[in-house]
């Protein structure tokens, strides 16, 4: 499950009319995270200069920077165990998207089932994907042991893909469709066809 939104768009913290879930902090849920307004100004700073997508990053006689980054996303629980239940999931999904936003970043949709995650976010060339998994994983992890689960982990690693513009329709639906493909596969089936597909080599021992 998860939800997308027009790239671009502020995500607000409210339910979506089909119940699929928002990408900011629920209301009434604490924030139990480091991820505070003054923890983040730093990041906002360092990533504030243009827009996730084709907007220019300054305007005067230094000339333009145009982007378009997109990324696919996909992490798992510690061991793969279903740590996230289906109650809570969609705030779970919110949760990461307002942490992306947070850092100037746009989840264009974020989804999975109880053992992982996938995230579909346009981000800038500031940004760090090894320093913006790092957040995701600390403050998720907190806010979900403070107010889910006290065992919940996110297992080490991630797998990360680049996405050209006009595939990023696919990955979209592929994401929404989530709990339908899993019916059939495993994660571990998943992560292997998706690597096979990237052309990236790697020891089954290793995969999350």
């Amino acid at each position: 499950m998860g939800w997308s939104s027009p790239l671009g768009l502020r995500l607000e913290s409210r339910t979506k009319p089909d119940g699929l879930g928002f990408t900011t902090q629920p209301k009434g849920l604490a924030d139990s995270s480091r991820w505070s307004k003054r923890s983040v100004d730093h990041r906002r700073r360092r990533a504030s200069v243009g827009h996730a997508e084709g907007v220019p990053e300054s305007v005067g006689s230094m000339g333009s920077t145009f982007f378009s980054l997109h990324y696919h996303i996909v992490f798992s629980t510690k061991e793969r165990r279903p740590l996230i239940h289906p109650d809570w999931a969609p705030r779970m999904h919110a949760y990461l998207g307002g942490i992306i936003r947070e850092l100037n970043g746009v989840a264009e949709i974020v989804g999975g089932v109880t053992d992982h995650v996938h995230i579909l976010a346009s981000l800038r060339p500031v940004h760090c994907i090894a320093e913006l998994m790092r957040d995701l994983k600390k403050d998720s992890s907190t806010w979900a042991k403070v107010n889910f689960d006290r065992r919940f982990a996110w297992q080490k690693g991630y797998a990360a893909f680049t996405v050209s513009p006009s595939a990023t329709t696919g990955v979209k639906k592929y994401i929404a469709n989530q709990e339908a493909h899993h019916a059939k596969y495993t994660f571990v089936d998943e992560l292997k066809e998706l690597l096979n597909k990237a052309g990236i080599g790697y020891d089954e021992k290793y995969l999350l």
